[in-house]
């Protein structure tokens, strides 16, 4: 095939997360392709590299069980009219992207017509669902993963499947640290400082944003002198916290509300609040101490629990292998756990010595140089294409 021939490569990613992994593989297969054509569901990460999108992600951007079930009609269009698409179109190659209950029904039926599809983040099989990789063996190619623990799970199923780093320790392994980050944000070098994170997406925000300021106006009651950061995406979840602090009629005035800046506001906190998520493993990698909750529909709640494997949900004690952070989970996520936790870490510098020298040794084993390894792994499904 010519390079100066368009080649079609068809992507999907759900949340902002997905996202910036769609942006950074587009990225590196343009150094081989330059020609290529990227569409599908994709953000403004993905968009500012030069992805076409043909519906608007934050169709797919909803929160759990109950969520999905109110949205689904509309998603199962999507999914049809995406599908109806690239069997016409017929992409070289389709890389679903994270986002696995939309996605993998779609790789499923392209596969099945001849495309080559590709997983890009393993679905959590090891933490609950082990029986989604009988359809994960029908629906892809290769599956791309972010975690070392995670091939073997794969390896024994006979799907094929290649293991590349996370792309977050490969942009935070450099970040600035914090007395520099400090410094350009123009906060006090000795402040207190805790950072807010209670989810990037709307219907994070709806769950979690009073339990946020509640917890802030405990901590701040208890330590006056602490200074909160609260980073937000967008101006939609900025606004749905400022209306949280004004329900609460929030005693804490010490609140800088950010627009984007999250890492920056991560890397300049002694403690970070965060729900679990991506947010959590930003956190661990930029060697930050965190408390981890989380909060979803009580039905969602009760069906995950059924299914979970693990102890644990947030990524760095699922990497520990361990309990080293706290998590505050459903019913035990109240203002006043978050802030007791909180507040422990606040005040002492031994553990959170010890917890920065564990997340030092995750962010080295997941430096891989993820984009330029998924995308080798990707080219030799193309056919053709120069790898």
């Amino acid at each position: 095939m010519s390079l100066a021939e368009p080649l079609i490569i068809g992507m999907v990613a759900g949340e902002p997360s997905g996202d910036t992994l769609g942006a950074h593989l587009i990225t590196a297969l343009r150094e081989h392709l330059p020609n290529a054509r990227f569409t599908g569901i994709g953000g403004p990460k993905m968009q500012t590299v030069g992805f076409e999108p043909l519906f608007p992600m934050e169709k797919l951007s909803v929160l759990g069980i109950v969520e999905v079930l109110r949205h689904f009609p509309e998603l199962l269009g999507i999914r049809q009219q995406l599908a109806a698409h690239f069997l016409h179109e017929r992409p070289r190659v389709f890389i679903g992207i994270d986002s696995p209950d939309f996605n993998l029904d779609l790789e499923v039926k392209l596969k099945r017509a001849g495309i080559p599809t590709v997983h890009y983040v393993g679905p959590t099989i090891w933490a609950w669902r082990r029986g989604r990789i009988d359809k994960i063996r029908r629906a892809v190619s290769k599956v791309l993963v972010l975690f070392p623990f995670e091939p073997p799970l794969y390896e024994r199923a006979a799907v094929p499947v290649a293991f590349v780093g996370h792309p977050l320790a490969d942009s935070l392994a450099k970040f600035p640290s914090r007395e520099v980050v400090r410094e350009q944000l123009r906060l006090p070098s000795s402040a207190r400082i805790v950072t807010l994170l209670p989810g990037s997406r709307v219907s994070e925000l709806k769950q979690m944003g009073d339990l946020f300021v509640a917890t802030a106006d405990i901590i701040a009651e208890n330590v006056p002198e602490v200074l909160f950061l609260a980073p937000f995406v967008s101006r939609q979840t900025r606004e749905m916290f400022e209306q949280a602090l004004y329900r609460a009629e929030s005693r804490t005035r010490n609140i800088q509300v950010l627009f984007g800046h999250s890492h920056e506001a991560m890397a300049a906190a002694d403690v970070v609040l965060a729900t679990s998520g991506t947010a959590s493993l930003e956190a661990a990698l930029l060697k930050r101490p965190l408390v981890i909750t989380y909060k979803v529909a009580p039905i969602t709640a009760f069906i995950h629990r059924r299914q979970t494997y693990l102890r644990y949900i947030g990524m760095p004690n699922i990497l520990a292998g361990e309990f080293i952070v706290p998590e505050f989970l459903q019913e035990e996520a109240t203002a006043e756990n978050l802030a007791q936790a909180v507040t422990n870490l606040l005040f002492d510098a031994t553990v959170r010595q010890r917890l920065e020298g564990r997340f030092a040794n995750m962010l080295a084993e997941l430096r891989q140089d993820t984009a330029t390894k998924a995308a080798k792994e990707i080219l030799p499904l193309l056919g053709g294409a120069p790898a």
